[in-house]
């Protein structure tokens, strides 16, 4: 069973809602209504790291899952860890200013390297 990876899946989840319920709390408080995405920068920030969220989860739960089919639900789970991680680290950069959501974009983007190039590398040596 692959019980930590699903916890990790799981969180993941938790945290994209988050920054959900994030990005309708700044449309309160800077009264950006539906459907506009622009008009203040607080929401703007809000919502390009709910945008960039969603836009990571493609690369990110795949990689994971086949990372832990092929090499092990533990260090999967471990390296899910780190990347939920670096997206907390940047949601609270971003939030203060685009110019600090570098080192958490970082930490999130080479944790999901890391699962893609493994489950990839895996998978080929399964081939031969």
């Amino acid at each position: 069973m692959y019980q930590l990876t699903a916890l990790v899946t799981l969180l993941a989840v938790l945290f994209y809602f988050f920054t959900s319920i994030n990005v309708s709390r700044a449309r309160a408080r800077t009264g950006i209504k539906v459907p506009a995405t622009s008009g203040h920068p607080d929401f703007e920030r809000a919502f390009r790291i709910q945008m960039n969220t969603l836009e990571w989860m493609p690369i990110f739960l795949p990689s994971l899952w086949l990372f832990a089919l092929y090499i092990g639900d533990a260090i999967a789970a471990a390296i899910g860890v780190v990347w939920i991680i670096g997206r907390i680290a940047y949601f609270v950069g971003y939030t203060q200013s685009a110019a600090k959501r570098g080192p958490g974009f970082l930490i999130q983007s080479v944790a999901a390297i890391a699962l893609w190039v493994g489950a990839l590398g895996a998978v080929v040596r399964s081939l031969v």
